[in-house]
């Protein structure tokens, strides 16, 4: 595994590397679908929907009420509405998330998407690794690794021409 320069991160060109992974690891995967996470997971999971032919088995989940630093972070502004239209029970997963970071939302997804059925099997994408777990999850699919300096955190933009765009942003407390 090499390490990327974050500066040097083309979300566009990631999303296309990562488009040819899930490609491959779901050829023959029983009853696939895909859910990502709110905000930059799900703007990836629909796209990577429409480009596979998948637009009816996607949905998208907001983690926010299953995070177990809920209390100390408190209830960010923008909370979405979950919105899985399949049965999940028995369904190869592809769950999907811009940054694969501490682990910590990772687990949190998982955990709401056991609440809508028990699937066969949950496989992770993430457009970027940025390393540093707190907890065992690691991704199937991923784009890219990098680091990014403490006190900072990559985030997935899209813009109104749906493609993507990296930055670097100061973490927020």
């Amino acid at each position: 595994m090499s390490l990327i320069d974050p500066t040097q991160l083309d979300a566009e060109a990631l999303y296309a590397a990562l488009l040819d992974q899930v490609k491959a690891g779901l050829a023959g995967a029983h009853e696939p679908a895909i859910v990502g996470i709110h905000s930059g997971g799900a703007w990836l999971a629909e796209r990577l929907a429409q480009d596979l032919g998948m637009s009816e088995r996607c949905g998208v989940l907001d983690v926010s009420f299953y995070r177990d630093d809920y209390a100390k972070k408190g209830l960010p502004a923008d909370v979405k509405p979950t919105n899985i239209g399949f049965d999940v029970a028995g369904a190869t997963i592809l769950l999907v998330d811009d940054v694969l970071y501490t682990g910590r939302t990772t687990r949190a997804a998982i955990n709401e998407l056991f609440d809508y059925g028990r699937p066969a099997r949950i496989l992770l994408a993430a457009l970027v690794d940025r390393g540093e777990r707190q907890l065992p999850v690691a991704a199937d699919f991923v784009a890219a690794h990098t680091r990014v300096a403490p006190g900072q955190a990559l985030r997935l933009q899209q813009g109104a021409d749906r493609r993507f765009n990296l930055t670097i942003e100061h973490e927020s407390a």
